[in-house]
């Protein structure tokens, strides 16, 4: 049996998912110590040696470090997989008690860099769950809705205009965005109750990509937007191009995230928070407003 959860190491803590789940647990009452780039080098400290003395007394270990594709800086291979690895195994030799690896919905199918990282990194900590070393729990949320998240940024851009030329993949496909309230609930949740090795974070209903964004317009204040569909081809060069300005959400890698259907159970992920999944209806009140 695992004992109470009360002191947690969150790594990432500075981010858009790690502020929001730093809050949620100080509200709770747990002690938080908050890493961050300046104390945890993701894209260096690859060793478990490196990560026991960080990891040593604390009851539990949230990683929520996370980027969308690589940059010169910053490389996806050491900060999704390898730094994770290490620092789940100096989890397990430490005696840390939980540990939940904040991932992404879709990611055990994906074959982009994003999506392979991703998995490799849960993996490893799913295959210390199972040789019984530590108490492993993987967090796969859908597209996060919440005010400082790129993804948000990028729809909310695309929520302003009323004349949208998307990719015809995109358009096609299902999302089923979550808000950022309830990732940070459910890592609560996991940390204080356990749960399934592997959880869904989603919202209540899934929509197309073009339904989504006519939802956050409505939300705005705006009219329904007419959507263009972008043929393949071009939309990979508009990718392309995206892939040379890192500054900016749009990139192979995203196109590639939302050419795939992002949906999963809300009847799972409810039971998870104790309550139902806030709605997309109810997003910029809930999670747009929350920072």
């Amino acid at each position: 049996m695992t004992p109470a959860i009360r002191s947690v190491l969150v790594c990432g803590a500075s981010g858009f998912l790690g502020r929001r789940i730093v809050r949620a647990l100080r509200e709770a009452g747990l002690s938080v110590t908050e890493g961050s780039s300046r104390t945890q080098d993701f894209q260096r400290d690859l060793d478990p040696k490196t990560w026991e003395p960080r990891v040593a007394g604390f009851d539990a270990v949230v990683n929520a470090v996370g980027i969308l594709r690589d940059t010169g800086a910053r490389q996806l291979e050491p900060i999704h997989h390898q730094a994770p690895a290490a620092l789940f195994e100096a989890c397990a030799r430490a005696g840390v008690a939980r540990v939940v690896q904040v991932s992404a919905n879709g990611v055990d199918c994906g074959d982009t860099r994003y999506a392979t990282t991703k998995r490799a990194a849960d993996e490893v900590l799913l295959r210390l769950r199972a040789e019984g070393r530590l108490d492993g729990l993987v967090l796969r949320p859908s597209i996060v809705f919440g005010r400082g998240g790129a993804s948000t940024a990028l729809f909310m851009a695309l929520a302003r205009m009323p004349l949208l030329i998307l990719p015809r993949a995109a358009v096609q496909a299902r999302v089923q965005p979550v808000a950022v309230p309830d990732v940070a609930l459910a890592v609560l949740r996991l940390l204080q109750d356990g749960g399934p090795d592997i959880v869904t974070a989603v919202g209540p209903r899934a929509l197309t990509l073009a339904d989504y964004l006519g939802e956050l317009r409505r939300q705005r204040g705006h009219g329904p937007a007419t959507v263009i569909p972008l043929p393949d081809l071009p939309s990979r060069w508009s990718a392309r191009l995206g892939d040379l300005v890192s500054a900016q959400p749009w990139s192979s890698e995203a196109l590639s995230l939302l050419e795939q259907e992002n949906v999963g159970d809300a009847q799972a992920f409810a039971r998870v928070l104790g309550r139902a999944p806030i709605p997309v209806e109810q997003f910029m009140e809930a999670a747009w407003a929350s920072v």
